[in-house]
């Protein structure tokens, strides 16, 4: 099993709805910032470098979350990411936000590799992929 890439936080007040609970929309952005956070891990490069050296895009085709426990202004969460096998060009990523050992929520990005100039769907550049390979989870055998 891979060691899950880990983006940490602190809660804002501006992220805290009038109950005093983290606004569901917000883990969403969460998501997206620890899976930026992971590809640069993976790959050694930032988000825009990636596309740019790659003339690929990378789009959401899939969210979900799954609220398990608030969370609160000034909290420190951590965010776990593993990714599931990249199809030839889709790539999920699952993610599990903790706060110590609590666990907040979990959900997943399905994100879908475009060419730039049409976006239609390419494979995952080879390189990427092989990037990524040391984080996926194994398709468990049928």
């Amino acid at each position: 099993m891979p060691t899950p890439l880990i983006t940490a936080l602190r809660v804002r007040y501006v992220e805290c709805d009038m109950q005093g609970h983290v606004f569901n929309g917000h883990y969403l952005t969460w998501f997206d910032l620890a899976h930026t956070e992971a590809l640069r891990a993976a790959t050694g490069l930032s988000y825009q470098e990636l596309m740019t050296e790659h003339d690929v895009d990378f789009v959401v085709a899939e969210s979900n979350v799954r609220h398990l426990a608030p969370a609160r202004y000034d909290d420190v969460l951590e965010i776990e990411v593993v990714f599931d096998e990249p199809t030839a060009s889709s790539l999920t990523s699952r993610f599990t936000i903790r706060r110590d050992a609590t666990t907040i929520a979990t959900g997943s990005l399905r994100h879908v590799c475009v060419e730039t100039k049409a976006y239609t769907k390419t494979p995952w550049p080879d390189a990427v992929r092989k990037a990524l390979a040391p984080d996926v989870v194994p398709r468990p055998s049928s």
